[in-house]
């Protein structure tokens, strides 16, 4: 029992599968995937976009494959990046094939879509030749037609039915080394289904609100429905769909489970809305910290508030405090207790230097115990 049992979130067990060299499930971190929106042959732009989401933290990247174009470009793309690829295949089982070979590291499918018992072995044969993991992907807009036939509409049954006939495929054929998804643009659908999946079997889940929208409704919908997935303890790998350039669902990836404690990436801001008691200009100062701080990977907070009501109460929760005061003369708080004041022109600059000496201190004492447990 901890001392905040509140707090406390009991993720649900799952057994373990390796995305490259990322585990998914089990008592491994939970983590953070997007999938690129450049044409997967153009292997420059694909790359590029990539990269931008690996230095925003990216642990897995998925790509679509739909032609031997894609596939081709594949084997290129890998070499040139770190993260894990994940191979995205519609209907045609040689595109998985050439995509195992190809040096994928996943492949997200559904094996009744891809034909035949031959099919989907010789799928599974380049799978485990070439170490790769899957996904079966279920999505409420595309469940096969004798589901709809028998519920008469996508529902969480039809869903979780559909996503257990696909593992019963794998399974069938010796293949363990999956992971679920049973994604929906309609919120209570893809809880409901998520749910009931959690309980029906011990895959590890990959979760989402699929086509969830812009960056603004896209981001309040996944945060509902995933964050009620996650506090229930369900989730093992998450996607934030937003019509947005990925490295924008990989940030608000990290937010949502930096908010729910499962995950810290950076720091975590902890700011007032402001109003008239506001001793600074607390809406711009924050939205320059958050840039000028975007580099910063430390797992840390810093409360930025406007006066002297919460203040005090917040930065004694936090690893660097800046409370506005009176005459332009602000309080720095360290580890939550008061450490010096401030002026109105050096605020930016300042705090920035206080966080970027702490992830220092934080990085340094990291290394130190870690070089004394491995003696």
């Amino acid at each position: 029992m901890s001392i905040r049992p509140y707090r406390d979130i009991q993720r649900r067990k799952s057994r373990q599968v390796y995305v490259g060299k990322v585990p998914v499930g089990g008592d491994a971190p939970i983590t953070v995937q997007t999938m690129t929106n450049t044409l997967t042959s153009d292997v420059a732009a694909t790359v590029a976009q990539i990269k931008r989401c690996e230095d925003v933290g990216a642990d897995i990247v998925r790509v679509s494959c739909p032609d031997e174009a894609s596939t081709a470009a594949l084997k290129e793309i890998i070499r040139q990046v770190r993260v894990p690829i994940v191979a995205d295949i519609h209907f045609h089982y040689k595109r998985a094939i050439e995509a195992a070979e190809a040096g994928a590291a996943c492949l997200r499918i559904n094996p009744g879509n891809i034909g035949s018992a031959d099919r989907v072995r010789e799928v599974v044969k380049a799978a485990k030749d070439h170490g790769c993991s899957m996904r079966i992907g279920v999505n409420a807009g595309s469940l096969e037609k004798h589901l709809l036939e028998k519920y008469g509409e996508p529902c969480p049954e039809a869903m979780v039915e559909s996503a257990l006939d696909h593992a019963r495929i794998l399974e069938d054929h010796d293949f363990r080394d999956f992971k679920i998804s049973v994604k929906a643009s309609d919120v209570f659908l893809a809880v409901a289904a998520y749910q009931g999946l959690a309980e029906a079997c011990d895959y590890p889940l990959h979760i989402g609100i699929t086509e969830a929208g812009g960056t603004r409704i896209g981001t309040v919908k996944s945060s509902v429905g995933l964050g009620m997935l996650l506090w229930g303890g369900i989730g093992d790998t998450i996607r934030v769909s937003l019509s947005a350039p990925p490295e924008e669902e990989v940030k608000v990836g990290f937010d949502l489970l930096k908010s729910l404690n499962l995950r810290h990436r950076g720091v975590n801001v902890i700011s007032c809305p402001s109003c008239a008691r506001q001793q600074f200009d607390v809406i711009k100062t924050v939205e320059v910290l958050e840039q000028r701080l975007a580099h910063i990977t430390t797992p840390m907070t810093l409360s930025v508030i406007g006066c002297v009501v919460n203040g005090p109460g917040e930065a004694r929760e936090t690893d660097i405090g800046f409370t506005g005061g009176g005459k332009g003369s602000h309080q720095v708080y360290i580890a939550g207790q008061p450490a010096h004041r401030l002026q109105n022109e050096d605020i930016v600059a300042h705090l920035v230097k206080l966080v970027e000496d702490k992830a220092r201190q934080i990085e340094a004492e990291h290394h130190a115990h870690a070089a004394d447990a491995a003696d």
